[in-house]
């Protein structure tokens, strides 16, 4: 059940330094690629996809806002998903020992969802479904227990388009699907604590105030995402509406009442008010 070629992939990655700040990436290295290291006697990992794609879009001239980020925060939606399956899954088959993770452990989840069958990486990184594009969460669950298993790797069908690379505002893509995380616009604005965002991005995030839906939005394969039907992803209203002088003008005790369950919060108030700052620099 040992990743080793995605280890390997990792492991260049990081020595490239495409981790930039991101110093938890460098951790907990063998979890990440054997999962029986998370899960005592893991057997089986199963993957899931959670479709976030918003039914309404932000208002023209608001900074913006990536779309996993439009409703509530997605970790807590998945974890009580996860817990009910594994309840059911006990249900059908029994004393079944499991554990459910979404982004916030050392799982390498779109290499498992590819091997599930889901998807194929693109040339941008994310995991891309035939059917429904590539907005969704992707949930993972280890357990205990065999299972008869879905056909592995699904077909690449990125050909020669490459959309997604000439698209990038920051050129954080590059050749042979590799994504430098160091210089996308979702690092600055998202993983990066310091205070100050690089004077050499000046005028690159296309307004961008937290993450960055570019490579996603120029990809032909998305055409296909529809509205989801998780009503914890509807869109808080604030983020459809806010103007940029708004945005400047809200206070730390409005921005924790109106973002308390939102993904915002991750990167505080001042993360917030610092990226704003940045997509309207004093003349």
């Amino acid at each position: 059940m040992q990743l080793d070629d995605d280890a390997r992939r990792l492991e260049t990655w990081l020595r490239a330094g495409m981790h930039g700040s991101m110093g938890y990436m460098e951790k907990y290295f063998d979890q990440r690629v054997n999962p029986s290291l998370l899960v005592p006697r893991a057997k089986s990992v199963i993957t899931l996809l959670l479709n976030y794609f918003p039914a309404e879009q932000q208002q023209a001239g608001t900074p913006h806002i990536s779309k996993y980020a439009y409703g509530n925060d997605y970790h807590e939606i998945i974890k009580e998903k996860l817990n009910v399956f594994l309840l059911l899954i006990r249900e059908q088959v029994g004393d079944v020992n499991g554990r459910g993770f979404v982004d916030s452990a050392p799982v390498l989840e779109r290499s498992w969802a590819q091997r599930s069958g889901l998807g194929w990486l693109g040339k941008n990184g994310n995991l891309i479904n035939k059917q429904q594009g590539s907005f969704f969460f992707i949930a993972t669950l280890i357990v205990d227990v065999e299972l008869e298993y879905d056909d592995a790797l699904a077909k690449d069908y990125c050909g020669t388009c490459t959309k997604c690379i000439d698209a990038c505002p920051t050129e954080a893509i590059l050749p042979g699907n590799i994504v430098n995380g160091s210089k996308c616009i979702s690092y600055f604005t998202i993983e990066l604590k310091d205070m100050l965002i690089p004077d050499e991005m000046q005028g690159k995030f296309d307004d961008w105030m937290f993450g960055c839906d570019v490579c996603q939005d120029v990809c032909p394969w998305n055409r296909f995402s529809k509205p989801t039907q998780e009503p914890g992803f509807t869109p808080i209203p604030e983020i459809l509406n806010l103007s940029t002088a708004a945005w400047e003008n809200m206070g730390e005790e409005s921005f924790r009442k109106i973002f308390k369950n939102s993904p915002l919060k991750r990167s505080k108030y001042k993360g917030i008010m610092r990226n704003v700052k940045f997509l309207t620099p004093s003349p």
